[in-house]
Parts: C-alpha cells; structure tokens; sequence
C-alpha cells in the first residue's frame, strides 16, 4: 500500500491510494488526520474536506498493518463569501440564482464562495477565474426546468479573429445555440469546483427527457460546460439527472476531475458522464460514473470543427474509476474530426456496460481524425457485453446509411478518410460477456494500423445472448465470438484467453499480419 497527495487547495486534500486494486480496496482503510480519524472506506482516492487554509496537516492511511504519512500544507485563501449572506435561502422553494451569482460576481481573486447545507433552486450561474466554488456537504443546487428561464449560447458570433467567429454553444460536435449549463464557465483560468454536495438537473420524461432529438428554442443544457478554460479542478461532487450531457469541457487545457460522482437514470437520453472535446492534458482520477449513455466519451467535433480548427483531444489520464450501466464505458468518438491521441486508461472497473471502450467513425469524418496512442492496462470488466468494438462504419448523422458511409468496397483515400492507429490492450480480465471479446472493422483503404493483445483473460456468461456488436449495416447479431479482426495492419496477440467462446479464438479477414 502507499498513499499520496493527489491534489490540495485551501481546505481540501485528495488522497490517492495505490497497490491495492482498481477503484476500490478489498478492505476498509482508515485516514487520520492530526490524529483525528476523518475517513473509513475502500474507496482508493479519498477527498478530505473541512480543512484549514495556509495551514499544516499530517495525514495517516492505515491499511490492514500497514500505514503511510503524508505532510502536507494547504493552499492561502483570501476571503469566503457565504451565499446565504447574500440573500440565498437554500429553502428548496426561492430562486436563489440571483444571490449566488451576486456572490461569484463579488468573490476577490483567490476567495472562495461557499453553499453551506439547504436546498437551493437556480437557472444557469456563470463562474469566474481566480476562485473557489464550493458546493457544501447536504448543500444541493436544483436546477428549475423551465426553458424560458435559461439564458441561451449562441453556436455562433461573427468576430475578428483567425476564423470570424466567436464558438459559444455546442451540440454533439457542431457549433450550436444551446442553453447555457448549470455550472457554466466561459474563458476561465485557475477555477475549483468541489465540496460534498449535489447538483441536480431534475431532468425527467415530462421535461427535458421528452422527445430529446427536438430542437426547441435552443438545444438542451449541460450540468457543467467549460469553454476554453484553463487550470481548472472538479473535485468530489455529485453530478445527477442532467438534461443531456453531464459534464462538457470545450477547447480546455489542464483540467482535472477527482473524486466526482455522476449519476442518471439508464434509460436518460443522450445523458453521457464527461464528454472532453479538443482538450488537452486531462485527468479523470477516482471518478465514478452510473448514466443513460457513455459514460466517458471523447471527442473533437464534427467534420466542420475538425477540419476548421484541428485540434485533438491529447494527453488524456483514467485511472482508479468506474464506469457502471452506461451504453460505453469510454468511448472515442463518433464527433471525434479532430483526431484523439495519447490516452491512457489504467487500474479502472467497467460494469454492465454495453460495451468497454469503443471507437465510432467512419468515411467523411476527414484525414484530421486520427486516434493514435490509445493504451487500456489493468481493467477489470463485469458483465461487459462487448469488451472492445472499433467501428468505422459508425451510422451516425442523416447520411450514416449512405452508400458511401457503409459500402464495404475499397474506397479512395482522400481528404474525408479517418485513420485509426496503433492501441494497446494489457493485462484486462472480463467476465460474464456476451457477444465478443472484440469486433474491429476497418476501412479497406484504411485499415487499422496494429492492436496488441497482452495478457487478456476472458469468459462468458452462461446465459450470453446474440448482441449486435457494432452500429453498423450488413452484420448480424453474434454471440460468443471470439476476436473479430477485418481490415487490420497488424494484429499481435500474447497470453489471450478466452473460455467459452463459439468457434475460433480469432476470426481474421483482410489482416495483413497477425502474431502470436
């Protein structure tokens, strides 16, 4: 066991702990600080709160008979400004948007505004940089679900810059009008969002939930947006019942997740966890997830922002998180124009998702969209009923069903070809599966590159039923396939087992090279 300071600010420290599973530990720890016992669970990231700014601490984690200290001192803080002080009832009946964004608007740099416990209703509150906004234990923000009162973000403003446009609202890839988010940050730099807390979109069937593909006055709000921020930390909330998807970064840089909780209902449309788009050294540490959709999706916009602004989402970290009842456990694409490159996925749980990681694209998303880098080690999956999907022949968008999208002859390869390159699967043990281990259709004018295969251990459920592995024309429901590989460059395969499977252990057409 050994034990770390993830993360700290003022009054919060993030506790990371390793060597002892993936997500959770097999017994309880206990975390001491100064002597006091502060947390008692199996959690391996542990966010402390409650502490004191500009101030020393010496943090115990006792595991079994072991036991690590850590010394750490938190983070100066200039101010707290307390919402209630500003008029806030927290009553669960007053609209208390206006008092809590007097308070944002009021917060001095580096001060801290606080929602102490209590019920509070609010439309969109708009963060600034150079602050902390916190989000207390049995504090909860209710979103109201009446449209008329969110302020809209439009797709587009005519501007003088490189591309004569200002982007403020997005949907799925494309610059949109949206209604603003909840929690709404707009060229942010050095922000935190954390505490114990909730936010709670009361997203329904009778509200946003009804008809979700209708546009009406403007697409349907995010909890959490985050255009072109930078150095910004979201720590230990709860995330839950958003209107579509829960967390959106947009063009970020250095921006962090810790400890969060996102959670919905598993039939919320379009309600995937955290969606990061053309951003750019991301963490994602000690997250779990429960949603409607994927629960971790990356991506980098549609053909016109990918082509336009070229700019991938890179430099990605998972690790210690869980990923639980969603369509995908983490998912690269399908508004992925931009390309996605270098990510690494470690020590993670997928549970009773459709699938683990998948990849979606497909002819027309353009030369830009190149996915390269990408490593899964240490993941345990259960109940997962397609481990690993590459799918190039995605039927997204009114044309997905094109001819030119799911004709499987060889195609030239020009500007509209998307590229998929090298991806390392590594020590991944999945139970209770049901279709395939993994189903990977490349282009034939563009195959994909090399896939590694290293110490995989799979079985499959008694009851396993044919799944339609990937979104696409011209397959058929499967069960208990093995390793489906077409149109690959290189596929290299060491310690794989699968147990149960129908037929081959792989099944290989137009591999160029396969090694054992």
């Amino acid at each position: 066991m050994k034990a770390k300071i993830l993360w700290k600010s003022a009054r919060t420290v993030v506790v990371e702990i390793s060597d002892l599973g993936y997500f959770e530990s097999e017994k309880e720890h206990k975390i001491y600080v100064n002597g006091e016992l502060k947390d008692a669970g199996k959690r391996n990231v542990v966010t402390i709160t409650d502490l004191m700014p500009d101030t020393s601490y010496e943090i115990v984690v006792e595991y079994d008979s072991e036991k690590d200290t850590l010394k750490v001192k938190t983070e100066k803080e200039y101010a707290t400004l307390n919402v209630k002080d500003f008029g806030a009832k927290g009553d669960g009946v007053t609209n208390d948007t206006a008092f809590i964004q007097c308070a944002i608007m009021a917060c001095p740099k580096n001060g801290r505004v606080y929602i102490p416990a209590g019920t509070y209703k609010i439309t969109p509150l708009f963060l600034k940089s150079d602050m902390v906004f916190e989000i207390g234990e049995g504090a909860k923000l209710e979103a109201l679900t009446d449209r008329n009162l969110f302020p809209i973000l439009p797709g587009r403003i005519e501007a003088d810059n490189e591309h004569k446009e200002y982007l403020l609202g997005s949907w799925e890839g494309d610059p949109q009008d949206a209604f603003a988010a909840i929690i709404t940050g707009i060229n942010l730099e050095n922000v935190v969002i954390t505490g114990k807390g909730v936010i709670d979109g009361c997203a329904s069937k009778e509200n946003w939930w009804f008809e979700p593909k209708v546009k009406r006055i403007a697409w349907r709000p995010r909890m959490l947006f985050l255009n072109n921020c930078k150095n910004v930390v979201v720590n230990a909330i709860t995330v839950q019942n958003s209107p579509s998807w829960n967390i959106h970064p947009y063009f970020c840089e250095n921006i962090a997740f810790y400890d969060v909780k996102v959670l919905g209902p598993k039939d919320s449309p379009n309600t995937d966890g955290l969606d990061p788009e053309s951003c750019k050294n991301v963490d994602i540490i000690g997250c779990y997830f429960s949603v409607g959709d994927d629960c971790i999706a990356i991506k980098s916009g549609k053909i016109y922002m990918g082509s336009t602004y070229k700019t991938p989402s890179e430099k990605l970290t998972i690790r210690q998180c869980c990923m639980r009842d969603g369509h995908g456990s983490i998912v690269i694409g399908s508004e992925m124009a931009g390309g996605v490159k270098d990510l690494d996925v470690t020590e993670c749980l997928f549970i009773n998702t459709d699938r683990g990681l998948r990849i979606k694209t497909r002819r027309g998303r353009g030369k830009d969209a190149v996915v390269d880098g990408i490593k899964f080690e240490n993941i345990i999956m259960d109940k997962v009923l397609v481990p690993i999907v590459f799918n190039m022949f995605y039927f997204c968008d009114s044309d997905g069903h094109s001819e030119y999208v799911q004709s499987k002859e060889l195609y030239p390869v020009d500007e509209r070809t998307p590229y998929l390159g090298k991806f390392l699967f590594k020590n991944i043990d999945a139970k209770d599966c049901h279709a395939a281990t993994a189903y990977m259709y490349g282009l034939p004018e563009q195959k994909v590159k090399e896939v590694i295969f290293e110490n995989i251990n799979v079985t499959y459920a008694d009851d396993a039923e044919p799944f339609r592995a990937a979104m696409m024309d011209g397959i058929e429901p499967v069960v208990k396939l093995g390793i489906f590989a077409k149109n690959v460059e290189c596929l290299k395969l060491k310690n794989v087992t699968i147990t149960g499977q129908d037929g081959d252990l792989v099944i290989a057409e137009g591999v160029d090279k396969i090694v054992h």
